[in-house]
């Protein structure tokens, strides 16, 4: 089965998707008596061809986030300075390596494995979020809410904020509680960004305070609500 692609884009259609986006967001955070400055639509690019990049500049989307590490590094040189980067997929240890010299963040620090990589190649100035499994579904990726802050004193780099994928749902509000346990958990440790809320439930994320939300097919399809 040939893997989904979002080509050929247009621009028009993506700059529509995101207007309607920064409203929704802007409805949200009103809601929650927020400023919503503090919001960052993160365009989710892993559909998105190498060669579909200029529409989404076009449209005005100037952050973008890869799920696979050779993509993104193929996409990043492909396009020097167009975007700014962050990694939001599953990281293998042995990828850290070669994602850190064009990310800004690291959405999925998750494992010990990766805490050694990041130790051996990663700057100072290197900011992460810790992905968290706050439903605690087996077999999923993420640090139990339990074991969070040992993890967090053993990464060797500035740990700036939280990110989970909650539960496939129904219905947005489903997700509502987990993304307030997120939030709280930030909250009880300083931390500033929350990366929660994909193109199905970022409405419910914001309202319960996302910092970055990652959305992908509410911005490429046309008609998309």
């Amino acid at each position: 089965m040939a893997e989904l692609t979002f080509a050929p884009l247009s621009p028009a259609t993506v700059r529509a998707n995101l207007e309607r986006a920064r409203e929704q967001i802007a409805g949200a955070a009103a809601i929650a008596g927020r400023d919503v400055s503090e919001v960052e639509i993160l365009a989710a690019v892993k559909y998105i061809p190498v060669g579909e990049l200029d529409a989404l500049a076009e449209a005005g989307i100037e952050l973008v986030g890869e799920n696979r590490a050779q993509d993104l590094e193929e996409k990043a040189r492909a396009r020097p300075g167009r975007f700014t980067w962050d990694f939001i997929g599953h990281l293998q240890s042995r990828k850290v390596k070669q994602i850190l010299p064009h990310v800004r963040y690291i959405h999925s620090v998750a494992s010990d494995s990766v805490l050694a990589q990041l130790a051996r190649h990663a700057p100072p100035t290197t900011e992460v979020l810790v992905e968290v499994n706050v439903a605690g579904e087996r077999g999923k990726s993420g640090i139990a809410p339990s074991e969070l802050d040992a993890f967090i004193e053993r990464c060797p780099v500035g740990v700036v904020g939280l990110m989970t994928m909650p539960p496939l749902a129904s219905s947005p509000e489903a997700n509502r509680a987990h993304f307030a346990a997120l939030r709280e958990l930030a909250a009880g440790r300083g931390l500033r960004h929350l990366s929660m809320g994909t193109s199905q439930d970022y409405v419910v994320a914001v309202e319960e305070g996302a910092t970055i939300v990652r959305l992908g097919t509410c911005l490429y399809k046309a008609g998309a609500p």
